[in-house]
């Protein structure tokens, strides 16, 4: 088993004066990582990363259960991406532009997706899939880091 170090750090200066923070989070008892490089094509959804409560349930599944943090990161310097995260029955997305991330802090109860403006804070749903989709007319790189205790 080993920690997994996160280290967050914002930095402007602003009139003169640096404005900012840096946040590290330190997750331990990780005994699992996952990494890849995706290239998604224009036009196309592409799946980059799966779940499942028993790994051998589908080839390249990440532990649900286990998942402790999730970043997926448009790779590309020129094209943005939307990024959908989807439950059994529901989905929610996010549009990621280019060179920035979105993270997940856990997989296993970790999303609810609602149809109105006023947040329930209800029952959350486990993440089934994470999938991207270019939104001009180029193929675009993302990478998945995902790592499990």
């Amino acid at each position: 088993m080993a920690d997994l170090s996160v280290t967050l750090t914002e930095s402007v200066t602003l009139n003169g004066s640096v404005r900012g923070t840096t946040n590290t989070l330190t997750i331990a008892d990780i005994i699992d990582a996952f990494e890849r490089v995706v290239t998604c094509p224009h036009s196309q959804t592409t799946t980059v990363a799966t779940f499942a409560t028993n790994v051998y349930d589908s080839a390249g599944a990440i532990d649900a259960q286990g998942a402790k943090y999730v970043r997926i990161t448009n790779l590309s310097s020129d094209y943005d991406i939307e990024l959908a995260v989807v439950g059994a029955a529901t989905l929610y997305q996010v549009f990621v532009p280019s060179g920035h991330s979105h993270i997940i802090c856990r997989t296993d109860d970790g999303m609810l997706a609602e149809a109105d403006t006023s947040p329930s804070f209800g029952t959350m749903a486990d993440i089934a899939s994470i999938q991207a989709r270019p939104t001009a007319s180029s193929d675009v790189s993302v990478e998945v880091f995902a790592a499990s205790a």
